[in-house]
């Protein structure tokens, strides 16, 4: 026969509350996370030029609507290189594209703030329908910068309308 004490008692009836409890929290914890949307930033590195890429609007840009994209430029030791100081260009590709296709669509880069980046290039994009795509942005140093040619690719996922 099984003996057992009040204060045991109580223990396991506590134990059972903390557990579905526990459980009760998982269930609403847990599709919170799921559908909360990541702010994401991807980092390329070309040579001594690094690129933290981002696109609005959290990484989710939508067919026919436009989204800034903008590339924090760093050279290799931190500092920030500007679109002042860049020669720069921005071709956008539809995926999948042979290596002779020319750019479905060639964005106007200005200068943008964005995080802790100042005047860093950036580009509003209306991306012409759903699919896969590729930003290909490249650059070469404007007097008296200095650092190597870079080219930088970053695959997009474009949602419907």
């Amino acid at each position: 026969m099984v003996h057992a004490t009040v204060n045991e008692l109580l223990c396991a009836g506590s134990m059972v509350r903390m557990g579905n409890f526990r459980r009760a929290i998982s269930w609403l914890v847990v599709p919170v996370l799921l559908t909360t949307p990541v702010l994401a930033h991807t980092v390329k590195v070309s040579g001594d030029v690094a690129a933290t890429f981002h696109i609005e609007p959290n990484h989710n840009p939508r067919a026919g609507t436009p989204s800034q994209a903008w590339f924090g430029l760093t050279r290799k030791g931190g500092s920030t290189i500007p679109l002042s100081q860049c020669n720069c260009r921005l071709a956008v590709y539809a995926v999948p594209h042979n290596s002779k296709a020319a750019p479905l669509l060639q964005p106007a880069l200005k200068p943008i703030n964005a995080a802790k980046y100042k005047g860093v290039p950036g580009a509003n994009i209306v991306f012409p329908k759903a699919g896969r795509y590729e930003l290909r942005l490249s650059g070469t140093p404007k007097a008296p910068a200095s650092f190597r040619p870079f080219q930088l690719s970053y695959s997009v996922t474009v949602g419907g309308r």
